[in-house]
């Protein structure tokens, strides 16, 4: 657990080359990977100038023997696919990677990681659940200690499940492959296996259900051992969505449970344990959980020393083992959920006896621990949980809608005792704590953040605290909302993953963590999901909603994909996503023969939550209909496929040459007259360049009638700033960015947002409350200017035929009321960084572009021939490459390194 959401420092005291950072399949020493192939990749850096990377070799052992040598090769590439025999199957590896510098000097790294269960023959484990047979006692008894709402009465217990076993020989590798329908939670010898939250997550479980690996090998001896797991009902069984009319059983009707402990011994021989009917199990003090409802603890009914030896099983009952159907099983591929950081409560308010409202002080997605002191046994403590109060102090929850968010704390009568919830997940600021005995301080509780550990990739940070405010707003709606897929709100009874959402938000949460992985686990639901027809669900995994090819929303299945090769340079990416790009594709096109995109349009939402306008839903829907015919062509052209990018690209100019015709009259409006409109034909490239000078104009000029202020709901806000960047209008994305009047992004901050609200009206001087019926106050979709404050203010982006951001454009865009800004960020070769300031009539540019890279840099200036690298002019500065310049712009072409330019501001 770190105590913030941080960026990692690369090695320091470097005195050379450096390979670090090294992943497999794109993750840190991964135990249980589902791949015989995987890939191997690294970052470098570098302390000297120009320094490159001109050759590598990658090496894999099993205990110490070598199984694969890639050999020495001349490349810059920072990735290799394991190129020798097949890994074999839960084994463990070590890999080394060696770079050589263009000067012969060598260095190198060394990793880890471990195959999973390949083959479904080697799984022993069968399911088990609970067996209504042999115990027929399932729901615990509701008294006056534990009342609960209707919908909570519907919740089973969780049940707890332990296996005593005997060891005869010393543990030389021991690894626990688990799984759930539902919920668990591991323990062996009395100690909690692994530190995820909510496992197994959320995948569509009809087709594939992720399992994880952990390693006991330090937990288990000689002589009698136990391993257990609590099981929940999580999203398998339990509440998803707003269909809770009654017990939504979405994938199954209960839980169960499958795991396999592998055991290796000195002598070579290998102990197995796995789930089946000789398992036991039965109910405890967690007396319902649900990830909506919440969850209900009562310490009366603890177990003690349940998991560990000596413990007296006898009144368990025998598991129920309903088989060993393994089919849908696959290694875990990303992150899992993990408590990332504890944020202590910043002030306790009383509101009466017994009664208070808690402000952590940041709203967030995860769930509290509470300190008990000096209850009464059969105490019954309370808390909900909400975003906001009201103008009386007293919890808002009315946007929560069917989610009860409300967990239950019942004492022993133990001096001091702790509570904290295990499955279950809330959105939350505050907390209304009732029925707790003396005075509540604010050490005694604190908010447990919980998200997808996805590994920080970028920071940035300004001279506004208006805008820092911003970026931590953003940060904090990604961290709230990637809970195991890109859900839409971590608060009320819907949490799903809208596509739409997904793939706007994707650059900016790129800029802000690894999320690689993070998509590709959840793209490959969006891939099982799609109809035969070709069509693409509004939310993956599917469930709740019967729609399919939703403009813009099902334009994921080709925006995300190339969006994460782009980004990432991984190929496989493409050639996995390939077929769904373009299944959906032809399946926008049988249905509209005439290029414009009017059939088949599913709920055709269009611009949703746009301010005071309506963008034209046929403009929106042709709109992304080229652009995701631009991509697949483009995807083919990657994968060698010549014929399919040659059809493609020109279906592509058949549509942009089908939209001027249909949408764009004499004088370059757009139908619709909106700034979406324009935003997304400037933006994807539809316009020829005498309509599109005159897009630009009439969306500045439709701002201006607006005294600077938006329109733009989810598709168009990404847009906005970047698009008046690039046309030469930074003033008005400033003057955006800085606006705190309604719609604004600023009109939240100055009204205490700590997220991204979901519409821009959440809460109004003027209304107060927004609709109930959809007010998230932690979203993400409008907080997709994220991707500008990084490409275009701190400047850091690649050109567009970049991949992988090897040909970086560092292009800084001083402007509105900032001084300075600065940002990192780790591209797949290394850590790139700049940081502007304006001091005295000078910028001060410093930049730092990595090994395996090079950057084109353009520096703002009043008087390019007065600009300086490292008070030398730029001829005769190592490692720059001087381009010619323009009236207001010192153009350069930089190797890896780290700069500092000064010249006229």
């Amino acid at each position: 657990m770190t105590t913030d959401w941080v960026l990692s420092e690369p090695p320091t005291e470097l005195t050379g080359l450096t390979a670090y950072d090294l992943r497999c399949e794109h993750r840190v020493d991964p135990l249980g990977i589902g791949t015989a192939r995987p890939r191997l990749s690294w970052r470098l850096a570098s302390p000297t100038r120009g320094d490159r990377q001109a050759a590598f070799r990658v090496r894999v052992l099993r205990d110490g023997v070598q199984v694969w040598d890639s050999g020495w090769r001349d490349e810059p590439s920072t990735s290799v696919d394991h190129g020798g025999a097949p890994l074999t199957s839960q084994t463990d590896y070590t890999w080394q990677v060696e770079v050589r510098d263009a000067a012969g000097r060598v260095s190198g790294a060394e990793a880890s990681f471990a195959t999973g269960i390949f083959h479904d023959d080697e799984w022993e484990a069968h399911w088990i659940e609970h067996d209504y047979e042999t115990d027929p006692y399932f729901e615990p008894p509701v008294d006056r200690a534990e009342p609960r709402t209707v919908r909570q009465a519907t919740i089973a217990p969780p049940r707890y499940y332990r296996r005593s076993f005997e060891l005869t020989q010393p543990v030389t590798r021991a690894r626990l492959y688990a799984t759930a329908h539902g919920l668990y939670q591991f323990s062996a010898n009395g100690q909690r296996v692994g530190n995820d939250e909510l496992t197994p997550g959320w995948t569509d479980y009809r087709e594939r259900v992720a399992y994880q690996t952990y390693d006991v090998t330090d937990v288990l001896r000689e002589g009698e051992n136990v391993i257990g797991a609590v099981l929940g009902e999580g999203w398998w069984s339990g509440y998803v969505g707003w269909d809770t009319r009654s017990h939504a059983h979405h994938y199954g009707k209960k839980p169960q449970l499958l795991a396999q402990l592998v055991v290796d011994h000195p002598d070579g021989s290998r102990t197995v344990v796995a789930t089946d009917g000789r398992w036991v199990e039965r109910v405890g003090p967690i007396r319902f959980a649900d990830l909506l409802m919440g969850e209900s603890y009562d310490a009366r009914h603890e177990l003690g020393d349940w998991s560990s030896p000596g413990y007296d099983a006898g009144e368990w009952a025998p598991a129920g083992d309903v088989g060993g159907d393994v089919s849908t099983l696959i290694a875990m591929t990303t992150e899992p959920v993990r408590v990332t950081s504890e944020l202590p409560a910043v002030a306790v308010t009383a509101l009466a006896p017994g009664r208070f409202i808690v402000d952590l002080g940041q709203n967030l997605a995860g769930r509290v621990r509470l300190r008990v002191r000096g209850a009464q046994a059969g105490d019954r403590i309370r808390l909900r949980h909400g975003e906001m109060l009201q103008a009386d102090g007293e919890l808002y929850t009315a946007n929560l809608r069917t989610a009860d968010a409300t967990d239950y704390f019942v004492s022993a009568g133990a001096a001091d005792e702790f509570f904290e919830p295990v499955f279950t997940v809330h959105g939350f600021r505050y907390v209304e704590v009732d029925g707790y005995p003396g005075e509540l301080t604010v050490e005694d509780v604190a908010g447990r953040v919980l998200h997808s550990d996805t590994p920080v990739a970028g920071r940035f940070e300004c001279s506004d605290p208006g805008v820092n405010q911003l970026l931590s707003n953003i940060r904090w709606g990604q961290r709230g909302n990637f809970v195991s897929v890109p859900t839409d709100c971590p608060q009320r009874d819907e949490r799903l993953g809208w596509t739409a959402d997904a793939q706007i938000f994707l650059p900016t949460a790129a800029y802000q963590a690894d999320v690689l992985t993070f998509f590709e686990n959840w793209f490959a639901d969006l891939a099982v999901a799609q109809t035969d027809e070709g069509a693409i669900p509004d939310v993956i995994p599917h469930v709740i909603t019967g729609r399919h090819g939703t403009p813009a929303w099902a334009d994921a299945a080709t925006i995300v994909p190339w969006t994460l090769y782009r980004i990432y340079g991984d190929e496989r990416v493409l050639r996995t996503a390939w077929p769904v790009m373009r299944r959906w594709v032809d399946y926008v096109h049988r249905a509209n023969p005439d290029l414009i995109w009017r059939n088949r349009t599913s709920g055709h939402y269009g611009d949703w939550l746009q301010v005071g306008v309506k963008t034209d839903r046929d403009v929106l829907a042709t709109a992304y209909f080229a652009r995701s015919v631009e991509f697949t062509a483009a995807a083919a052209r990657v994968l060698g496929l010549t014929d399919d990018a040659a059809k493609y690209g020109a279906l592509h100019d058949e549509i942009a040459a089908a939209f001027v015709a249909e949408f764009v009259d004499a004088e370059g409006k757009i139908r619709g007259d909106t700034q979406t409109g324009y935003l997304l034909a400037l933006a994807f490239g539809l316009l020829p360049e005498h309509a599109e000078q005159a897009a630009v104009k009439h969306l500045v000029a439709d701002l201006e009638r607006r005294e600077r202020s938006l329109t733009t709901g989810f598709a168009g806000v990404a847009l906005l700033c970047p698009i008046l960047t690039k046309y030469g209008y930074a003033d008005l994305a400033y003057d955006l960015l800085h606006d705190d009047r309604y719609p604004s992004w600023g009109y939240s901050i100055k009204h205490g947002a700590t997220t991204i609200w979901e519409r821009w009206d959440g809460w109004t001087e003027e209304n107060g409350f927004g609709p109930v019926a959809m007010n998230s106050f932690n979203h993400y979709s409008l907080g997709s200017v994220g991707e500008w404050l990084y490409g275009d203010v701190a400047g850091i982006s690649q050109s567009e035929q970049s991949i992988g951001f090897r040909d970086l454009v560092v292009k800084p865009r001083p402007g509105g009321r900032l001084t300075w800004a600065e940002a990192s960020y780790d591209i797949p070769s290394g850590r790139v960084s700049t940081r502007w300031e304006l001091s005295d009539g000078t910028l001060t540019l410093d930049v730092t572009i990595p090994p395996g890279a090079d950057a084109t840099i353009h520096i703002p200036t009043k008087d390019p021939d007065s600009t300086q690298e490292s008070g030398r002019p730029l001829t005769e500065s190592e490692g720059l490459t001087p381009l010619d310049s323009t009236p207001d712009t010192t153009l350069c072409r930089a190797a890896p390194g780290t700069y500092r330019f000064t010249t006229p501001a």
